[in-house]
């Protein structure tokens, strides 16, 4: 069995993420029972999620454990099994953590699902066709409910989430505004992802200024609003918010630091009569196969063009990851482990 490289949470952040948070290591890899698999991992996926885990608080999921492996999605290749249902060389993705090799119990439901990398690449499994992707169809279709010729707005539009909210926006035949940082991620919003506009807050100092471009941009006011970011980009938004508008809060990067992120105008969402829901993809597994399906036909037909940020190597991921909560990323941001 193989050596395998990990990287553990040494110690939790006080205020902002630090790479001193985070200690490689280097473990045995113990032998497979009944059931199990060895998988070698090809990409881990970095997610601004992971941040609020690192902390020893109250949330949706529980604190990542001190002297444990970090936490997150994999995509990779079964090297050797004790399962009937894989055998080596199956493509599969699953929860695998920061580290080289996982073994993994393939009779736990969902714990690793088998991929088809004929039409869409295996890295794609951790975005556009996985749970990024998914994330932004269940805020769209479940939640927003857009209907033909709304306006749709989303925060972080060239991330991973936000490009896939445009593609499965405009396949909904909807107006799609995305709100990024910089005039590349700008011009790849609209040229590659086939938003409609693209406002760079990176211009604006605060949010009446920002407001007057989204006003700018969403003439018509704003239906649908998928909220990745939070403090002045919502402030901003809201009031240009239509009548019984939709509100799908996903995350909230502006205060994964600790800051409080107060809301200037909460009397807008009376007033707007808003609907104002945030979610949790994982709670909704019975939507993947339906979100999935849609989601790989937009990649394997070239209507959904993701970019991707890859670092190399597994000692590259907390580096990558404290990028990533800056919005140095361009795209989805992955780690190449082979």
């Amino acid at each position: 069995m193989p050596t395998n490289q990990q990287i553990h949470l040494d110690n939790r952040p006080t205020g902002e993420a630090l790479a001193s948070n985070f200690k490689l290591v280097a473990s045995d890899t113990l032998p497979l029972q009944d059931g199990q698999v060895l998988v070698r991992h090809h990409f881990l996926s970095l997610d601004p999620y992971m941040r609020g885990r690192m902390n020893d608080s109250k949330s949706y999921a529980l604190p990542q454990a001190l002297g444990q492996v970090m936490g997150g999605g994999t995509a990779g290749e079964v090297v050797e099994s004790q399962n009937p249902k894989f055998a080596v060389g199956d493509k599969v993705v699953g929860m695998g953590g920061w580290q080289e090799y996982s073994v993994v119990d393939a009779n736990q439901p969902g714990a690793l699902r088998k991929v088809d990398t004929t039409h869409v690449p295996l890295s794609a499994y951790l975005g556009a066709v996985g749970m990024p992707g998914v994330t932004a169809w269940y805020g769209l279709v479940k939640i927003i409910a857009p209907e033909a010729g709304q306006t749709m707005v989303v925060s972080a539009a060239t991330g991973a989430v936000g490009s896939a909210f445009a593609a499965l926006s405009k396949a909904r035949g909807c107006r799609t505004v995305g709100i990024a940082g910089g005039p590349d991620k700008c011009k790849y919003a609209v040229d590659e992802l086939g938003f409609d506009a693209c406002i760079d807050y990176k211009l604006h100092a605060d949010a009446a200024s920002l407001s007057k471009a989204i006003a700018e941009a969403c003439p018509n006011g704003i239906d649908g609003y998928f909220e990745n970011v939070g403090g002045m980009v919502l402030d901003a938004v809201l009031p240009h918010m239509n009548a019984f508008g939709r509100i799908a809060v996903c995350g909230m990067i502006a205060g994964y630091n600790g800051a409080p992120l107060p809301l200037t105008y909460p009397a807008l969402i009376l007033t707007q009569r808003l609907k104002v829901q945030g979610f949790i993809v994982s709670e909704h597994m019975e939507i993947w196969p339906e979100a999935l399906k849609e989601l790989g036909t937009l990649v394997a037909t070239g209507k959904l063009r993701a970019r991707e940020s890859i670092a190399q190597g597994l000692a590259a991921a907390p580096e990558a990851f404290l990028g990533l909560l800056k919005g140095k990323n361009f795209g989805k941001q992955l780690v190449k482990l082979v």
